[in-house]
C-alpha cells in the first residue's frame, strides 16, 4: 500500500492533520493514545505493519488530535477538552464523506471513543476498546484505581521518562529491553509534543472519568485487554464489561499494551475482525447522550404583574431572542419553550456551560435573573420529542439552583474536566422523583 497523504480539516479549534487509507464498504476511525505523529509513524516497521492489516478490514481514518503530531500545537496550561477532541474527529469524519464508523479506542483514546459512541451513538456502528479504563484515580466507588499517592509519583517517572522511551518498561515491557525499538520510539514520543504538553496533557488525562456514559453506548461493543500489565490493569476492562451493556470482554494473555503495535498484535485484529463479522449494523437508533439544560426566569409572575401585558410580552421576546441566538452560536438544539424558560440540548457538556454564562450575562441588560440547570444523560426521541429521566433531573438540578446561578450534577462536572470551568460543591440533594442521591454543583465566575 503507498503511504498516505496527510491532509488538513480547519476546525473552530485549529488545524486538525488527518490521513485516510484502505478500501472497503466499513469505514473504522481509530483513536489511538494520545501519542500520535501521522508523518513519522509509516516510518516505523511494526506501527506500519499494524495499519496495514487494519486497513485490510475496511477504509481507516487516522487524526492527530491538537496539541499533538502535525496538527496545530496548543498553548502550556490550555489542553483541549474531550468535548473539543470529539469536534475534531466530528469535523474530520464530515472532512471525508463518513456517516457511519466503527470506532476503535486504544488505551487512553477509549475515553474519548467511549463519549463519541455515547454522544453520537447515530453515526457509530459498533466499539472496540483496547486496554481501556473509564477512569484512573481511585475513589469510593472506584477501588480499582490507582491511589492518589501513586498517580503522584507516577507522574514524577513520566516527566523524568519522557522522550527517553523508558515508558516503555511500564506500557510494553517486553520491549523496553529492545535498544533499537527504544531508541525509535523515543523519537517518536518527541515528535509527537514536547515534554510541556505532554506532562499537562497526562495530568489531565490522570484526572479524566467517563464512567457515567458507560451505560448509554448501544453499539454492539467488544472489550479487549491484556491480563498482566500493572499500569493498563486488566480489571479496568472488567469494569467496562461489567457498565456496558452488551458488551463482549476477551482478556488476552501478555503485558504489552501501549505503544498499540507491540505484542501479539495478531489476535487483537484476529478478534477485531471476527467482532465485526457478526455485527448487525441497526439503521436508526433513536437514543443518544446529550446535556441538558433547563431556564428558568426567577419570580416571572411579580414581574410579569409589575410590568403589564404589553411590557412582559416584549421583555419575553428579547429574552428568547437571547437564548436562541446564543444556541445558534453554541450549537445548542431548542426542544421546547416552559412559558417563561427553555428546554435545549447540546452535544457537549462545555459548550452547553459557557452557553448558560453567555445567556447569564446577556440577561443582566434585560435586568432578568435566571435559574439554570444542567445535566448529561441519555435521551430517547420518539417522533421528534425528547423523553427520558435525564430531562427530570436536570428540571430538579435548575430548582435546585439559586437566584441567577448555574448549576449542574457531578455527570457534567466530570465530563468537563480540563475545561477550565471552576465550579462550588453544593453538596448532596434528595431530587424529588429522582432514584438515589445527586452531587450538584454550582458554576463559579
Amino acid at each position: 500500500m503507498s503511504l498516505p497523504e496527510t491532509q488538513y480539516v480547519k476546525t473552530p479549534g485549529g488545524y486538525v492533520a488527518y490521513q485516510v487509507f484502505g478500501e472497503g464498504n466499513l469505514d473504522i476511525l481509530f483513536i489511538s493514545s494520545w501519542v500520535s505523529n501521522l508523518d513519522v509513524m509509516w516510518e516505523i516497521p511494526q506501527l506500519a505493519n499494524y495499519l496495514n492489516q487494519l486497513a485490510s478490514l475496511g477504509r481507516v481514518i487516522c487524526f492527530d488530535k491538537r496539541g499533538s503530531g502535525v496538527s496545530d500545537p496548543v498553548p502550556l496550561a490550555s489542553i483541549p477538552t474531550l468535548e473539543e477532541w470529539m469536534d475534531d474527529a466530528r469535523e474530520v469524519l464530515d472532512a471525508v464523506s463518513s456517516q457511519n464508523v466503527m470506532l476503535i479506542g486504544d488505551c487512553e483514546g477509549g475515553f474519548m471513543a467511549a463519549l463519541f459512541a455515547a454522544t453520537y451513538s447515530r453515526r457509530v456502528s459498533a466499539l472496540v476498546l483496547i486496554n481501556a479504563t473509564p477512569r484512573w484515580i481511585r475513589d469510593e466507588d472506584y477501588p480499582i484505581g490507582y491511589p492518589k499517592t501513586a498517580a503522584a509519583k507516577l507522574m514524577k517517572q513520566f516527566e523524568q521518562y519522557w522522550g527517553t522511551g523508558l515508558l516503555l518498561l511500564m506500557t510494553a515491557p517486553s520491549m523496553a529491553t529492545d535498544a533499537e525499538f527504544r531508541k525509535t520510539f523515543a523519537k517518536y514520543e518527541r515528535l509527537s509534543m514536547s515534554p510541556g504538553v505532554a506532562v499537562d496533557l497526562y495530568k489531565w488525562i490522570m484526572a479524566l472519568d467517563v464512567r457515567s456514559v458507560l451505560p448509554s453506548i448501544r453499539c454492539p461493543v467488544l472489550i479487549l485487554h491484556r491480563k498482566s500489565n500493572d499500569h493498563y490493569r486488566v480489571q479496568y476492562g472488567r469494569y467496562l464489561h461489567e457498565h456496558i451493556t452488551g458488551s463482549k470482554l476477551i482478556e488476552l494473555d501478555g503485558a504489552d499494551c501501549h505503544p498499540f503495535f507491540v505484542g501479539d498484535t495478531g489476535e487483537i485484529l484476529e478478534e477485531v475482525q471476527k467482532f465485526l463479522a457478526g455485527v448487525e449494523v441497526e439503521e436508526h437508533l433513536n437514543r443518544e447522550l446529550a446535556t441538558i439544560m433547563f431556564t428558568d426566569i426567577v419570580e416571572s409572575t411579580r414581574q410579569a404583574a409589575e410590568l403589564g401585558d404589553r411590557q412582559w410580552v416584549n421583555k419575553l421576546e428579547a429574552h428568547n431572542s437571547i437564548i436562541r441566538r446564543n444556541l445558534h452560536q453554541y450549537r445548542g438544539s431548542e426542544v421546547q419553550t416552559t412559558g417563561d424558560g427553555f428546554l435545549t440540548t447540546f452535544d457537549g457538556p462545555a459548550r452547553a456551560i459557557h452557553c448558560a454564562k453567555r445567556i447569564r450575562e446577556e440577561m443582566g441588560n434585560l435586568h432578568l435573573q435566571l435559574r439554570i440547570g444542567l445535566h448529561t444523560g441519555e435521551l430517547e426521541f420518539k417522533k421528534g420529542i425528547a423523553r427520558g429521566i435525564a430531562l427530570h433531573l436536570a428540571s430538579r438540578v435548575m430548582s435546585a439552583a439559586g437566584n441567577n446561578e448555574i448549576w449542574v450534577s457531578r455527570t457534567v462536572k466530570d465530563l468537563v474536566i480540563g475545561s477550565g470551568i471552576e465550579f462550588s460543591d453544593q453538596g448532596v440533594h434528595e431530587l424529588k422523583g429522582i432514584p438515589e442521591s445527586w452531587q450538584l454543583y454550582a458554576v463559579v465566575d
